[in-house]
């Protein structure tokens, strides 16, 4: 039996949301994140930086800026022992900055996935997967990198079909 690792990143408080901003208590990301987990047998790690992005929305967005510029990869909370007994990585991250944030680029970087099926998903207000694919890729080596599930974050709570395709289009449903 297949031994699936779901890895995400995702950020609440202010987002932005087809030209506002909304205050939320549980990121996009992580409520797919939370509709996969439950239709799926998945362990499940968060992704979390040891400084977490500001609050407010345009902070946030100019230190995601800062951190892809710099090609920082910032400390993280916790990281999994290891991801040995995972066949699939199914890794959530939002858009920003045209990839991935880079707290993900610092989970990438920290095991070898020569072997691994990566499934990404990517919440986004328009932008879609943007680069994030082919940095999976490039990070990722030795990796099957699947077509990724881009999901517009204003309409997470309706992406129920669209996740169960992806799924099943993987063979995970």
């Amino acid at each position: 039996m297949t031994k699936r690792l779901l890895a995400f990143f995702s950020r609440a408080d202010e987002n932005y949301f087809g030209g506002s901003m909304q205050y939320i208590e549980v990121g996009n990301t992580e409520v797919i994140a939370g509709k996969i987990k439950g239709r799926i047998s998945t362990d499940i790690f968060k992704i979390e930086m040891k400084t977490p992005y500001a609050k407010d929305y345009n902070t946030c967005i100019e230190e995601a800026k800062a951190h892809k510029n710099n090609d920082a990869r910032p400390e993280l909370i916790s990281m999994p022992e290891s991801i040995d007994v995972y066949d699939t990585i199914i890794l959530g991250y939002p858009n920003y900055w045209g990839t991935m944030p880079m707290a993900v680029f610092t989970f990438l970087d920290s095991f070898d996935f020569t072997g691994k099926t990566i499934l990404p998903f990517c919440t986004n207000e328009g932008s879609g997967m943007g680069f994030s694919e082919a940095d999976i890729k490039k990070l990722c080596s030795g990796a099957d990198v699947k077509k990724g599930l881009p999901i517009n974050g204003s309409n997470v709570a309706s992406a129920d079909a669209q996740i169960e395709s992806w799924l099943r289009s993987n063979g995970l449903m």
